[in-house]
C-alpha cells in the first residue's frame, strides 16, 4: 500500500490529500504545481464536472492560448454559460500537472450544470507569499460558511465520486476553498448515487485577444508572466504580484511619453502608489487589481496613461485573430455576474483636428543646413516679450497662492457666541455638527507682501540643465530673473532664435538690482543650483516672504537662514500646482540681440 501524501497539512484524511484553492488565481497554480511536483500522487481528482472532462482537456491542449467552454444555461435556455480556461487557473494547473507526471485525472464534480452558489470571495491570496499556505487556509476557515440543501447536494456528490475511487491510491483533491467543509463533512459517511442529468452541448470557442482583459481572472500581462515562468524550479520566486504590475507602469509609463511626449513625475508614480494601495484597502485587499491600477492612472496622470495601462494589462503574446475556433468577442458582463465599468476617454487628434486651416502658413525652415547657426553673434541675449509676460503673471499668481496659505495659517475658528467675525466656517461646522453649534472663523491678516518667487521644475542632480545665466528687467514692472536651463543655442528654431528648457528660475522686484548669481562667491558654499537660487531669493527680496515652488521643500539649513535674514520660505509643492500651467511656463526662448524680436513672431507662433 502506497503512503498517504503530505504537504497539505492537517488535510491529510487517509489516502486523501485535500489542496483547497481559490479558482483563476495564480499563487494557488504555483503552490499546486510545487506540491504534485514533489509528491507525485498517483490520482489527481479536481473540482470539475465529469461531463466537461473531454471537451477541458482539450482546451487545456491549446494552451497557451486561451480558450472558453459554452454550455447552455438551462435545458430551455438559449443563453450560453462561458468558461474560459485560463494558465493561471489552479484547476487548469492541476489537468497540466497531473498529466506531466503520470497521474489519474478524476473529475469529481456532479452532472449538473449549475453549481450552487456560495460566496467567492476571499483574501487577497497574495497573503501566501507572506504567511504561507497552511494559515493562509486556516485563516479562512475560521469564518463559518453558509450551509444550505443546495451545497450539501453538491458536495455528496463530490464524496461519492471520491468514495468510489481507488482507496488505497495516494489522492490529491483539488477543491475550492468555499467547498472544502461540506465535502469534508460528506466524506464522514457513504453517499446515495447523484442523480444524473442530461448532457448539454458543448462548444469550444477562442476568445479575442481584447476580450483577455475582461474575461480573465487574472489580468493577461500576469498570465503571460506565469506562462513563461512554470516551467522553473521554483516559478513563484520570480513570479511576484507588486513586482508585475510595477513592470506593468513602467512600461506604460514608456509607451505614454513615446506617444504623447510627456513625462511622468516623481510625485505623480508616488500618488498612484498611494492611491492604488487605499483602493485594495477599500476592497479588503493587499494588492491593487487592474481596474485599481487603470483608475488611480486616470486620476493622477489621465485618460492617455490610463489606457495605456488597461490595454498593456491585458496584453497576451499567444493570443492571436484568427484560429482554427471560431474567434468570439466576449464582455465581463457575459462571463461574471458582478462587474463594474470604467469609461476612458483617449485625448486624440480628430480627422478634422489634422485639416490644416486655410490661412494656414507652415513654419519658416532653414533653406540651408547650418544657416541659422551661422547668424548668431553672440554678442549678447535677450528674452521674446510675450513669453515675459507670461512668466510674470505665472509669479504673481504664485505670489497670492502663497498669501493665501499665510492667512490660513493665522486663521482661528471658535464658537460663535457675540460676533460673526469673519464669517461662518461651514466646514468646522458640518464636522462637529453633532455639538449642536456654529463656529466662525477670525482671520489675522499677514504683515507684508510676498517678494522673491523660485520655481525648481528639477534639481538637476545630473548636470543636464547646464546653461546658466542672470538678466535684469527693462522696466519697472519686469522682474530681475536668475535661471539654469538646457543650452537654447543647440536648438535653433529660428535665425538668432534658441528655444530651451528651465531647471528652475528666480524671479524678484524691483528690477536692476541683481548682479551675477551664478558667480557670486557668497552662495558656495550651497549643493545645487536650485539652492544657490534660494540663497539669492532670500539675499534680494525686499519683503519678508519668499515663495519657494518645488518637488521638495528645501534643506533645514535654509530654514535657519532666512529667520537670520529676517526672512521666511514659503514652500509650495509642485505637485499641487496645475501641471498644464507648469509645462506652458517651462519653455524659454533667448534671442541673441534685441533685433530679433521684431520678426521672432514668425518662428514662434
Amino acid at each position: 500500500m502506497d503512503e498517504p501524501l503530505s504537504g497539505a497539512g492537517s488535510l491529510v484524511r487517509g489516502a486523501f490529500t485535500y489542496f483547497p484553492v481559490a479558482p483563476g488565481r495564480v499563487e494557488f497554480a504555483i503552490e499546486l504545481r510545487r506540491v504534485l511536483l514533489e509528491t507525485r500522487p498517483r490520482v489527481v481528482a479536481m473540482e470539475l464536472p465529469a461531463w466537461l472532462e473531454k471537451i477541458f482537456t482539450a482546451a487545456v491542449d491549446r494552451l497557451p492560448l486561451i480558450s472558453a467552454i459554452v454550455y447552455p444555461e438551462d435545458e430551455e435556455s438559449e443563453r450560453g454559460v462561458y468558461l474560459p480556461v485560463e494558465p493561471a487557473d489552479p484547476f487548469v494547473e492541476a489537468v497540466r500537472t497531473g498529466r506531466e507526471i503520470g497521474a489519474e485525472l478524476l473529475f469529481i464534480e456532479p452532472d449538473a450544470v449549475h453549481r450552487p452558489h456560495v460566496p467567492d470571495l476571499y483574501p487577497d491570496t497574495y497573503a501566501i507569499r507572506r504567511i504561507g499556505l497552511e494559515r493562509y487556509v486556516d485563516a479562512y476557515r475560521l469564518q463559518p460558511q453558509p450551509r444550505n440543501e443546495e451545497i450539501r447536494e453538491h458536495a455528496a456528490a463530490m464524496a461519492w465520486r471520491l468514495q468510489g475511487a481507488n482507496p488505497e491510491a495516494p489522492t490529491l483533491v483539488v477543491v475550492s476553498l468555499n467547498s472544502l467543509d461540506p465535502l469534508l463533512d460528506a466524506m464522514e459517511q457513504p453517499q446515495p448515487e447523484p442523480r444524473e442529468r442530461r448532457p448539454r452541448p458543448l462548444d469550444l470557442i477562442h476568445p479575442h485577444p481584447d476580450s483577455l482583459v475582461e474575461i480573465l481572472v487574472e489580468m493577461p500581462y500576469l498570465q503571460e508572466r506565469y506562462e513563461r515562468l512554470r516551467l522553473l524550479p521554483q516559478p513563484g520566486d520570480a513570479l511576484d504580484r507588486p513586482r508585475v504590475q510595477y513592470s506593468l507602469l513602467k512600461e506604460a509609463e514608456a509607451q505614454f511619453q513615446k506617444e504623447t511626449g510627456e513625462r511622468m513625475a516623481h510625485w505623480q508614480r508616488r500618488l498612484i502608489a498611494r492611491f492604488t494601495r487605499n483602493l485594495a484597502a477599500v476592497d479588503n485587499q493587499l494588492c491593487a487589481s487592474l481596474y485599481d491600477l487603470t483608475a488611480a492612472a486616470r486620476a493622477i496622470v489621465d485618460d492617455n496613461f490610463a489606457w495605456n495601462v488597461w490595454t498593456l494589462g491585458g496584453s497576451y503574446a499567444w493570443q492571436s485573430e484568427h484560429t482554427e475556433l471560431e474567434t468570439v468577442r466576449l464582455t465581463a458582463a457575459e462571463v461574471f455576474i458582478h462587474t463594474r465599468r470604467l469609461r476612458l476617454r483617449r485625448r486624440r487628434p480628430r480627422p478634422k483636428q489634422r485639416r490644416l486651416p486655410r490661412n494656414w502658413r507652415p513654419r519658416k525652415k532653414e533653406t540651408t543646413p547650418g544657416e541659422w547657426a551661422a547668424s548668431l553673434d553672440g554678442m549678447s541675449i535677450c528674452s521674446y516679450p510675450p513669453e515675459d509676460l507670461v512668466i510674470e503673471e505665472y509669479g504673481r499668481f504664485l505670489k497670492t497662492r502663497a498669501r493665501s496659505l499665510l492667512t490660513s495659517e493665522q486663521t482661528r475658528v471658535e464658537p460663535f457666541s457675540s460676533s460673526l467675525l469673519d464669517g461662518v466656517d461651514i466646514r468646522e461646522t458640518i464636522r462637529r455638527w453633532h455639538e449642536s453649534k456654529l463656529y466662525v472663523r477670525q482671520e489675522r491678516r499677514q504683515a507684508g507682501e510676498v517678494g522673491a518667487v523660485v520655481v525648481i521644475f528639477n534639481e538637476d542632480r545630473e548636470d543636464r540643465y547646464d546653461y546658466l545665466t542672470t538678466w535684469l528687467g527693462e522696466h519697472q514692472n519686469e522682474s530681475d530673473m536668475a535661471f539654469y536651463s538646457t543650452q537654447p543655442f543647440a536648438n535653433l528654431v529660428g535665425p538668432g532664435i534658441g528655444r530651451a528648457e528651465y531647471g528652475g528660475l528666480l524671479m524678484v522686484l524691483p528690477p536692476r538690482r541683481m548682479f551675477d548669481v551664478w558667480n557670486d562667491p557668497d552662495y558656495d558654499f550651497v549643493e545645487s543650483k536650485a539652492e544657490r537660487l534660494l540663497m539669492a531669493a532670500l539675499d534680494y527680496s525686499v519683503e519678508r516672504s519668499v515663495v519657494y515652488a518645488a518637488k521638495r521643500p528645501p534643506r533645514t539649513l535654509f530654514r535657519t537662514i532666512a529667520n537670520y535674514l529676517g526672512r521666511k520660505i514659503i514652500y509650495l509643492p509642485l505637485g499641487q500646482l496645475s501641471p498644464a500651467r507648469l509645462k506652458k511656463i517651462r519653455v524659454v526662448h533667448v534671442l541673441d540681440h534685441p533685433s530679433r524680436r521684431e520678426g521672432a513672431r514668425e518662428f514662434l507662433w
